[in-house]
């Protein structure tokens, strides 16, 4: 693959180059991951930056409904929007459905849009291991903005806030039971929780879930990047496609403040050596996936289960065999 062309049609924002440079990325093989970290390094010299706004939310809150009306919002104001959508994966086959471009015919069809559904691979944080990298390709493409959609809401999704610079909670009207199944650690990621669905019938209860949330989010200690007001609670419909626009409105409020009080650039860069930390927790895991790793770690284990070796020093014994420790 010529990477200096590629990367030169990624720059230029043809989307089929950026669709075959996302598959490079996601590739594992050793050649493809040079090639890989070639083009993320050519590409980094084009000091792009969109507004990169993380999603998570109950299944069946309407997320594709949500993502294909707010993303045809912003492509209509002459926003260039690009939509990473994470689909689950068996942990049984590894396969996964990816029909989130299929939910979001109208986007998908937009000029302006570009949507990629990606597996989860068991991946823990509702996200695929190459999403941020995947984002860094969108933004060097000249999308204004990238949307990176969850597998689902709990307690991992969390770490899609180490990606984004918005994090937004989506969540269906409902009884204040549902206030309990949120769990506290996405709730104090959120920089604005949107109550969808908030129509017909259950407009009423979208508003009392919306002041539900809003009295919770009051009761959570104020954070340093937020000005006066945030995190906060709101109803929109993206079935009637109301209320998008004052969604959007609060972001760039948001993000504008966020940006000349530093705490924009500050966030970005203590991401960076997030994403660092994961890269090299994964490498050395990776070690354990050769053969010979695999056939050490299951003669260690029969030892451990036959109690002629504790786990510990069993460990330790595998680390000294992969040369991590010395003896």
């Amino acid at each position: 693959m010529n990477i200096d062309q590629l990367s030169n049609q990624v720059l230029d924002g043809e989307r089929r180059a950026l669709a075959r440079a996302i598959t490079l990325i996601e590739s594992s093989r050793g050649d493809h991951r040079m090639q890989a970290a070639e083009l993320l390094e050519r590409l980094k010299g084009a000091r792009r930056q969109a507004i990169r706004i993380g999603l998570s939310g109950t299944p069946g809150v309407g997320k594709s409904t949500f993502i294909e009306s707010f993303g045809s919002m912003l492509t209509a104001q002459g926003l260039r929007v690009a939509v990473l959508a994470v689909d689950p994966s068996s942990a049984r086959s590894g396969g996964s459905i990816l029909g989130d471009k299929t939910r979001m015919d109208r986007l998908s069809r937009d000029p302006n849009a570009f949507i990629r559904p990606s597996p989860s691979q068991t991946h823990l944080g509702g996200v695929a291991r190459r999403t941020r990298e995947a984002v860094a390709l969108c933004e060097a493409a000249g999308f204004n903005v990238v949307l990176i959609e969850t597998v689902g809401v709990g307690q991992s999704e969390t770490v899609v806030a180490e990606m984004s610079d918005l994090f937004l909670l989506l969540l269906a009207p409902a009884g204040g039971d549902e206030l309990q199944g949120v769990k506290r650690g996405i709730m104090e990621m959120a920089d604005v929780i949107l109550i969808n669905k908030a129509d017909g019938d259950l407009k009423a209860a979208a508003t009392r879930t919306c002041a539900d949330y809003s009295g919770a989010l009051r009761l959570l200690r104020k954070r340093p990047q937020d000005p006066e007001g945030f995190p906060k609670a709101m109803t929109v419909s993206a079935l009637e496609e109301d209320g998008l626009q004052t969604a959007w409105s609060e972001m760039q409020t948001l993000t504008d403040w966020r940006r000349e009080a530093g705490f924009f650039d500050g966030r970005r860069a203590d991401q960076a050596r997030y994403w660092f930390e994961q890269e090299l927790r994964q490498a050395l895991l990776s070690r354990l996936e050769t053969p010979e790793a695999r056939a050490e770690m299951t003669r260690l284990g029969q030892a451990v289960s036959e109690g002629h070796a504790t786990p510990a020093v069993a460990a330790q014994q595998l680390l000294v065999s992969l040369g991590l420790k010395d003896r």
